[in-house]
């Protein structure tokens, strides 16, 4: 069964205290509170975007550091891996040249320029890599290739 709705009826009851009406400074005091506050959102709104910019601005810096650093560095890898090439080259060269000439002497002087060559790293003449890690974090650093 559907259920009777009924209409109420009634005066509706006012505060018998004056102190418990609005006034219309308070209505005044209300608004002016909403416009503050929705002013002071606006401000943290705009602070907040300007913050997320600079943050965008100063992540794309720091790649195209990344970037240059990598693209410095892999020049340099290239170079000296080129010119390791050519000195093994020369090194087993000179070693065919010794064995097949049967002198002992250069064999030996040989090899010993095989072990050192092979024992450096490429990486070797940078420096420590603390010192190459502050190197890199000061943009006025000059590299010398």
């Amino acid at each position: 069964m559907a259920e009777k709705k009924e209409v109420l009826e009634g005066t509706p009851v006012r505060p018998k205290s004056k102190e418990l009406q609005a006034s219309a400074q308070d209505a005044f005091r209300a608004l002016s509170l909403i416009v503050g506050l929705l002013h002071d959102g606006f401000k943290a709104h705009q602070a907040e975007s300007t913050k997320r910019e600079y943050l965008r601005t100063l992540r794309e810096a720091e790649i195209a550091r990344i970037r240059a650093s990598q693209e410095a560095l892999r020049d340099y890898l290239d170079r000296v891996y080129a010119e390791r090439r050519d000195t093994h080259q020369r090194l087993f060269a000179g070693l065919d040249h010794a064995l097949a000439a049967g002198d002992a002497v250069a064999v030996q002087a040989v090899v010993s320029g095989i072990v050192d060559v092979a024992r450096t790293s490429p990486l070797a003449d940078i420096g420590n890599i603390v010192d190459l890690k502050q190197a890199m974090a000061n943009p006025s650093t000059v590299w010398e290739l």
